[in-house]
């Protein structure tokens, strides 16, 4: 069998078995990561020869020399009319890894996703910075990409995107959307946003801050009448508003809480965990909105007080990460372990729970 057959039938495969991510490394079979759990594909394990013939099929020229350069290289990859993926292949123990994740073809509404309605309010703000957090996989990208599609339909704006590599297309419908990749069409984000500053834009996407650099050309496009989009790897309001601060030079960092408590509009906060009453994966979130009182203790470094705000601040639309989970574990959609595990404060939450357990039995 040809290696083109094999990597077609891994990526059809993964496609028929709604598989979020296929890895690819010698020594196992491939590998595919279904609602969560890494499952092995009924094959031989790869060779080095498998894993090598794989990669250079779906990378170019360029993608190779920035492998043998830099030790990996990203992409996307489309597949025909069924799906996307966002490709890494990376070299480890001298041999090829890949990893293909697999972007869904169609956009979630925000109720799909899990968010509130109150979320789309903020999509019509006319300037400042909103934050979608969480780790790796936690479907920040497939939020964002939602968001901005209901961007797209409802306003009459000029939105920017800027992606390493870019993931979903945004066809021009009531906005027009320039969309950037990171190496093809401009060399960094933090260059991207710099010049999309000259490009009469209303809404900016970025797809990862992965820098101070970056970091403050956002909170600068922000500031500057721009409504920003941008993506984290923290989880909670208060870890993501130090995270930035903190990856300033101090002498900075006052400034920067000072520009922050102005310009954060909101931070979602968002895991993915695996149900039990079915199979899938269902979204945790924690929803800070800025008031009057979170800008204070942004602007007053005491973002340890963020929290207690969230837990109080419903009737503006926030929501707090244990509170959800604890809905989502009394809903009969999470389990126990991810209920205390994935929690800010456990203790409490246990507590809380036990409490309303008595009630609900008086």
């Amino acid at each position: 069998m040809s290696t083109e057959i094999n990597m077609t039938e891994l990526l059809q495969a993964t496609v028929d078995e709604g598989a979020s991510d296929l890895h690819i490394r010698v020594g196992i079979p491939p590998m595919l990561r279904i609602h969560g759990a890494l499952t092995p594909l009924d094959s031989p394990p790869l060779t080095p020869q498998d894993t090598e013939s794989l990669a250079r099929m779906i990378t170019a020229e360029d993608k190779l020399n920035e492998i043998q350069e830099c030790g990996g290289a990203d992409f996307a990859l489309p597949f025909g009319d069924l799906a996307r993926f966002r490709v890494s292949v990376f070299k480890e123990r001298g041999h090829f890894g890949i990893v293909l994740r697999q972007i869904p073809s169609k956009l979630l509404t925000l109720e799909q996703i899990g968010l509130p309605e109150q979320v789309k309010e903020l999509l019509f703000r006319p300037r400042g910075l909103i934050l979608v957090t969480g780790p790796t996989g936690s479907g920040k990208t497939t939020t964002l990409a939602s968001m901005i599609d209901i961007i797209n339909r409802e306003r009459d704006v000029h939105i920017i995107t800027v992606e390493d590599p870019i993931e979903y297309y945004h066809p021009h419908k009531k906005s027009v959307v320039t969309q950037r990749e990171i190496g093809h069409d401009v060399t960094s984000f933090a260059e991207a946003i710099r010049r999309a500053l000259r490009q009469d834009p209303d809404v900016i996407l970025v797809g990862e801050m992965r820098d101070l650099e970056t970091m403050q050309a956002a909170i600068t496009a922000a500031e500057t009448g721009h409504l920003v989009f941008a993506t984290l790897h923290t989880t909670g309001a208060a870890a993501t508003v130090d995270r930035i601060v903190d990856a300033f030079p101090t002498d900075q960092q006052e400034q920067v809480r000072t520009q922050m408590s102005v310009g954060l509009v909101a931070v979602i906060s968002q895991l993915l965990l695996a149900r039990v009453d079915k199979p899938g994966r269902v979204a945790a979130f924690e929803i800070m909105i800025s008031t009057p009182s979170i800008r204070s203790r942004i602007r007053d470094n005491k973002t340890f007080q963020i929290s207690s705000d969230i837990q109080t601040g419903a009737k503006f639309g926030m929501i707090s990460l244990d509170s959800h989970l604890m809905d989502l574990y009394l809903g009969g959609l999470i389990s126990y372990d991810d209920l205390v595990t994935k929690s800010q404060d456990p203790d409490t939450l246990v507590q809380k729970l036990k409490d309303e357990l008595q009630s609900r039995r008086n």
